[in-house]
């Protein structure tokens, strides 16, 4: 009873430390002084908060010269589906200028940051190489090089950092689902990919870059973050925040991940290979406009208490066989399913049948090489 109870008051500890941690824009101090006098740009969304004040209002009840907001896939708002287009606009609260950085701009142009001395990037991630806001941290970190603009990266901690996983893109594979030649799972916060981008030369004119970092305080890499705020709309939570760098593979194939039902990146489904017990009809919704499957129902596996962590190929290789053995067609959109990989090896592995041993046994020795890669750049242990 001893034991248990110690185990408990350590659980209990190393939660409540988790709650404690006070991410870059809680620290004012640290960022504050170096705005003073100073046009300042921001790169952010909904995520972007100081407690419950929202970085923007935050900025300006401290008397900053905030002159323009650029917003990355989603919106400034967050409430976008996926591949929807940023318009630029006006923010009706404040009036400043509204700028996309995801359409047909996704690099500030030199007009964009005419008005700007320094850019701050404060965006919640979720640790994996195909979410997107990294890939405008990317090109917002080249456009600053290039036009000689200061960077200040407000770091929040990455809910999957325990993990370094999957294959590391390789070259002929760059898209805006992979950037830079990072694996699946990176392990990496915002702020650490920021210094490596730099570091490594990811980004031209990377020696002109003026970087500055404000690191999450009192957080370790391992520690459970449960992300207030849903950093897209669907990925409604922390099942699907796990769930997530596994389960983006089915993008590329005829199964619904359940966009478009109360369950997104929570469930596996067809309408006529049944996978699971679960009903659902996926519909047509402002977060999911026109979903794969659209008004079709369909029986879905119930991916919500599943133990995957990290990054596990199972339940795709599982699913493949499923429709290889009905005779149906599975990856419709290859071309896609190598860029979220970052290489075809992954693809062509599985339907040449084999096992999720064989693959991953590919690569782990680029996922050695990137862990001793990434070493300088680490902020936690």
């Amino acid at each position: 009873m001893l034991r248990i109870c110690l185990l408990i008051v350590l659980l209990f500890g190393w939660l409540n430390a988790a709650s404690a941690i006070t991410v870059g824009a809680e620290q004012p101090d640290k960022y504050l002084p170096l705005l003073e006098g100073q046009r300042v740009g921001l790169v952010v969304n909904h995520t972007s908060v100081v407690e419950t004040t929202h970085l923007v209002d935050f900025l300006l009840s401290k008397k900053v010269n905030v002159t323009q907001v650029m917003a990355p896939e989603h919106g400034f708002r967050g409430n976008l589906g996926a591949g929807e287009k940023v318009r630029d606009g006006t923010d009706p609260k404040t009036g400043l200028p509204l700028l996309s950085l995801y359409g047909s701009v996704k690099k500030p142009t030199a007009a964009m940051l005419e008005n700007i001395d320094v850019l701050i990037f404060d965006i919640q991630d979720v640790g994996a190489r195909f979410y997107t806001y990294i890939s405008t941290l990317h090109y917002v970190l080249e456009a600053a090089a290039q036009y000689q603009k200061a960077v200040i990266v407000l770091d929040r901690p990455n809910p999957n950092g325990a993990f370094v996983d999957g294959p590391v893109r390789k070259e002929g594979f760059v898209s805006f689902v992979g950037v830079d030649p990072l694996p699946v799972l990176h392990g990496m916060s915002v702020a650490e990919l920021a210094q490596m981008m730099k570091g490594e030369q990811w980004i031209k004119h990377a020696d002109k870059l003026s970087l500055h970092v404000v690191p999450v305080a009192d957080y370790q890499r391992d520690m459970r973050y449960s992300l207030p705020i849903a950093p897209s709309p669907n990925l409604p939570n922390d099942i699907a925040i796990r769930l997530y760098p596994s389960l983006v593979f089915f993008e590329a194939t005829r199964v619904s991940v359940g966009r478009g039902t109360d369950l997104p990146f929570q469930v596996v489904g067809h309408n006529t290979v049944p996978l699971g017990s679960l009903a659902l009809t996926p519909d047509s919704r402002p977060q999911a406009p026109h979903p794969k499957l659209e008004n079709e129902p369909g029986y879905y596996r119930d991916m919500r208490q599943s133990t995957i962590k990290g990054l596990d190929l199972s339940v795709l290789i599982e699913t493949y066989q499923a429709f290889a053995k009905a005779g149906e067609p599975f990856f419709d959109r290859p071309d896609f399913m190598d860029k979220l990989a970052g290489t075809d090896t992954l693809r062509k592995a599985i339907v040449a049948g084999h096992s999720e041993a064989q693959i991953r046994a590919d690569w782990q020795a680029e996922l050695a090489r990137f862990r001793q890669r990434r070493r300088p750049y680490l902020l936690y242990r």
